[in-house]
């Protein structure tokens, strides 16, 4: 992980740690995952990834707010009830926490990803007010 600085970049190069997916979610294929964290916002909530797999299908839960940007490759992603959408380089995409989707990679695919924690309403109402109040003049 990236220590916390003002600004933070990853390269397109760096190296990436094995993520793997848990066995029992796999539904075809032998995908493998690789990913690493490139930056954490100051309060924590907020994570930036760059995640990679290979080809086949599995059940990813989405226990964040994610949005995903397809650098390379493609996938086609089925959140439970809703229609199948294909991203490829170059798409983005926004899942909101608390939804089980089956992700088909047919060869492979590179996503920068952002994770956010949920915030509750009350809170987010809170957080409003205070930005507000810092950017008033």
């Amino acid at each position: 992980m990236t220590e916390q600085t003002a600004t933070a970049m990853i390269d397109r190069s760096a190296d990436l740690a094995d993520d793997p997916l848990n066995p029992d979610d796999v539904l075809s294929g032998d995908p493998r995952a690789r990913a690493r964290t490139w930056a954490v916002s100051a309060d924590r909530t907020t994570t930036h990834w760059v995640w990679e797999c290979s080809a086949g299908s599995f059940r990813w839960w989405f226990a964040f707010d994610e949005t995903v940007t397809i650098v390379s490759g493609s996938v086609v992603v089925e959140v439970d009830g809703e229609q199948p959408i294909a991203l490829s380089a170059g798409d983005a995409a926004y899942f909101p926490a608390g939804r089980w989707s089956t992700w088909t990679i047919e060869d492979h695919v590179r996503k920068h990803a952002v994770l956010r924690v949920p915030v509750p309403g009350s809170m987010a109402y809170v957080s409003r007010v205070l930005g507000q109040r810092k950017y008033a003049r």
